[in-house]
């Protein structure tokens, strides 16, 4: 079943309209700076080469330094000075404003705009069960159940856990009593638990008593074993590390839609990942070549949406383990043993804080560690990231070459005393220009090209990642979408709407209209002036259990004179769809990808095919009441 893209609204899209684009706006807009003096802040795409840097700057015990100008800051980016062209500071507010709700939206009308704050930070908690112990899990729950008693109402909060995928537990919110009951929510919020790839200290433990035993009792294939071993830990850290990223990449499709700094607090025991090159290395990630791409990807996409990364050391004051009750003399080790694993385990706490240092740097976060009281660490950094000022340059070097370019941020000495304060920044950026690779392929417009056909597909399959069972929406495009039952339905020997031939029983078909934001697509202009964009439209059909139950999904390539354009950019981009679906609980994601700008939106909606709730809809369809 072909999706149609129709460049008018219909009657069935005024209701979107109406209320969908209202909310779309109103959390898009950026507010304007205070200062009339200065021009309101610029929007940026992933293919601009204008560069924004938030600059956090403290002193003393973390106390933020507020009233600096342009003129006391300097940017040098690979070792050249550059020209300021925006600068803003944002502050704390003196009373927290409740969080805007959302214009009430008309029966079975559904849009992913985000609802969060209009202020100038918003805090996500990251709740890692991936890369933690079960024992550190316990701790990290408790202290944030503890923080959240005390919680200052201007902290908007929102939380997320990590197992073996991304999950939201609870959208933001100021009302400490709505987060503590999420976290505590026996069903769906954070409880301790072990992933498939999960590594910590008991399971070395184990490992390590498997081949003593075998010693002792001279077995021959100690070597064979230790061998094994290392290339099994190697896979479970290699998985951690492609989970992570992507995790990760998830969250800042997330909060794309959201204005102003995010600040990812982000509780583990171990940091897989880093994002930029280290200063003396010739070939960036060596020892991770593997996940170049995806590393790329997921520092481009955390610094499109502003998000600054606060590493938490879960396991609080750092300790050696040798002595755990765990542990039987022999594997503590004792005499020369334990000195001995007493340097491996001053080795391995270095190369962590060394790792969580550099994921502060290269994001303009903070890392906390060797601190027991995380409910104190949290509050820091929050706190901290609430102050900060933004810059926004142009780089002198207009090659995008897609290399690493790092970043200095200092403040001129004529006034301040530079060694006082404290500044963290995202220390660089890749030269990427995301329109490169489109630029090569053929015309899509024709369909022809195999080359075109394969980027599509893989395209495809990246937006079918972000609309999983159960996965927070992606806000990098926003939408509005009306769900209900077609009118009239198909006959029972009709041809089924959708891709899976495998679907039988009765169904029931459903009529999905969109209403894309058209300021978050992009379109091409051409030397006859109109306007080309290609927008692929995604549709799964799932059970309860993330089975995929049927789908459907179309790839637009538009072609709008001057005159159309004009509409769609004061309507939104309008598109149908259908889709048949069992007669039972169906959670339907939808999805748009820009296939030009590589840019999401996705959004999950229950439906209840054949229930109460879709007889309704029907009645509502048919224009009856």
């Amino acid at each position: 079943m072909r999706a149609r893209c129709r460049f008018f609204l219909t009657p069935a899209m005024v209701a979107i309209f109406v209320f969908c684009l209202a909310a779309m706006q109103a959390q898009s807009t950026i507010p304007a700076s205070p200062n009339p003096a200065q021009n309101p802040v610029p929007v940026y795409k992933s293919n601009t080469r204008a560069v924004a840097v938030d600059v956090v700057v403290t002193r003393g015990q973390d106390e933020p330094v507020t009233s600096l100008h342009r003129q006391d800051f300097q940017v040098i980016e690979d070792g050249k000075p550059q020209q300021i062209d925006f600068f803003e500071e944002h502050t704390v507010p003196v009373a927290s404003a409740p969080i805007p709700p959302l214009p009430a939206l008309p029966p079975h009308v559904y849009t992913n705009v985000p609802a969060a704050p209009q202020s100038d930070s918003v805090n996500v908690l990251l709740l890692d069960s991936l890369n933690t112990p079960r024992q550190d899990q316990s701790q990290v729950r408790r202290q944030i159940l503890e923080f959240l008693k005390t919680m200052k109402p201007q902290a908007r909060i929102a939380i997320f856990m990590l197992g073996s995928r991304l999950r939201l537990i609870q959208g933001f919110s100021d009302d400490p009593a709505v987060l503590r009951a999420a976290v505590e929510d026996k069903k769906s919020g954070f409880d301790p638990m072990t992933t498939e790839v999960s590594r910590g200290r008991t399971e070395d433990d184990e490992d390590k008593r498997e081949v003593e035993v075998r010693q002792q009792n001279r077995v021959a294939s100690v070597a064979s074993l230790q061998a094994s071993q290392v290339e099994f830990v190697e896979m479970e850290s290699d998985n951690r590390v492609a989970m992570t990223l992507e995790a990760l990449r998830n969250l800042g499709r997330y909060l794309a839609g959201i204005p102003g700094r995010k600040n990812l607090i982000w509780f583990a025991s171990q940091y897989p990942v880093d994002f930029f090159p280290k200063s003396l290395e010739k070939e960036p990630f060596n020892d991770r070549r593997e996940h170049t791409e995806a590393i790329k990807e997921t520092a481009d996409l955390l610094m499109l949406s502003k998000v600054a990364l606060y590493p938490i050391d879960a396991e609080g004051m750092m300790n050696d383990h040798p002595m755990d009750s765990d542990h039987d003399l022999a594997a503590a080790g004792l005499g020369g043993g334990l000195l001995r694993n007493t340097m491996n385990g001053a080795n391995d706490r270095a190369a962590k804080m060394s790792a969580m240092e550099q994921l502060a740097a290269e994001t303009g976060g903070e890392a906390i560690f060797n601190n027991n009281d995380l409910n104190s660490a949290l509050g820091r950094a929050i706190h901290n990231g609430a102050h900060y000022y933004t810059i926004v340059y142009t780089p002198t070097d207009k090659k995008m070459d897609g290399q690493f370019r790092r970043i200095q941020v200092k403040l001129y000495q004529v006034k301040l005393d530079q060694g006082k304060y404290n500044l963290s920044y995202r220390r660089g950026y890749y030269a990427d220009d995301s329109t490169a690779a489109a630029q090569t392929n053929p015309d899509a417009s024709t369909n022809s090209s195999s080359a075109t056909k394969q980027d599509v597909s893989i395209k495809t399959d990246h937006l079918r990642s972000l609309m999983v069972r159960g996965m927070p929406s992606s806000t990098q495009i926003l939408y509005g979408v009306r769900v209900i039952p077609a009118s009239p339905q198909p006959a029972p020997d009709a041809k089924r709407a959708g891709l899976n031939a495998k679907l039988s029983g009765p169904t029931t078909r459903y009529a999905i209209d969109f209403l894309i934001d058209s300021k978050q697509v992009q379109f091409e202009a051409t030397p006859e002036g109109n306007h080309t964009g290609k927008i692929r439209v995604e549709l799964l059909a799932y059970d309860r259990d993330g089975k995929a139950l049927n789908w459907n999904g179309a790839t637009m390539h538009s072609a709008m004179d001057s005159a159309t354009y004009a509409d769609v950019q004061k309507s939104g981009v309008p598109v149908h769809m259908e889709i048949d679906v069992p007669n039972t609980q169906v959670y339907l994601a939808t999805g748009i990808y820009d296939l030009e700008a590589n840019t999401a939106g996705t959004l999950e909606i229950p439906i209840d095919a054949g229930g109460k709730s879709a007889t309704v809809a029907m009645k509502i369809a048919r224009g009856s009441k």
